[in-house]
């Protein structure tokens, strides 16, 4: 199973950046993954972990070299995510021109939620979505204002690595990211549905 991420997805994120010609990809471990709402506990490795909420797509069935017009039929699940950053991690990382793997992929960084056919929405394209963290809304976005859609990014993630069923893609984040602190309870909703609601300890 391959946990696959878009950066910088939302023009909110690109904070004076240009916009990338091409879809940014990066990766979690799936030992990233926190799963039925349990707590996160904040690491001791890291003194600033900025919360990414986005909507996620799990992939049904393999492929490679997907034409956008096709990708539709290679997914039928979503949900929501929290990808947590170690900022601090990633910016060191950034500066020295050194990958930032750990960053991204250290253990309980990916909070998830369950998945649901995606047969119930009227469009995949056209999805609200929102985090709040202690009751206040810190980040709503729709999947409208993806720079890349959901069939964009497999047909572009496909030309070079084989998806295979079970492969997750997280489609990126709006403005918003800040850091999350002890004591914080986060909840994520798509549309009125709260698919995500636990603590930081």
């Amino acid at each position: 199973m391959k946990i696959i991420g878009v950066g910088l997805n939302y023009q909110g994120q690109l904070q004076g950046k240009e916009t990338p010609p091409e879809p940014i990809i990066f990766f979690k471990q799936d030992t990233s993954i926190l799963v039925r709402n349990k707590p996160f506990y904040h690491p001791s490795f890291t003194k600033k972990i900025n919360y990414e909420v986005e909507i996620v797509i799990k992939i049904d069935k393999p492929g490679k070299n997907i034409a956008e017009k096709f990708a539709h039929k290679y997914y039928s699940e979503y949900g929501l995510c929290i990808d947590f950053t170690a900022a601090d991690l990633i910016a060191e990382a950034r500066e020295k021109g050194l990958p930032w793997d750990l960053a991204k992929g250290f253990n309980d960084a990916l909070p998830l939620s369950t998945f649901h056919p995606i047969s119930e929405l009227k469009s995949i394209d056209n999805l609200n979505f929102s985090l709040l963290i202690n009751n206040k809304e810190v980040q709503k976005a729709n999947t409208s204002e993806m720079l890349f859609s959901v069939d964009q990014i497999i047909a572009y993630v496909s030309k070079y690595i084989f998806l295979k069923k079970g492969d997750i893609i997280l489609t990126g984040t709006p403005a918003g990211v800040a850091p999350i602190n002890i004591g914080d309870r986060l909840t994520g909703y798509i549309e009125d549905r709260k698919l995500l609601d636990f603590e930081i300890r």
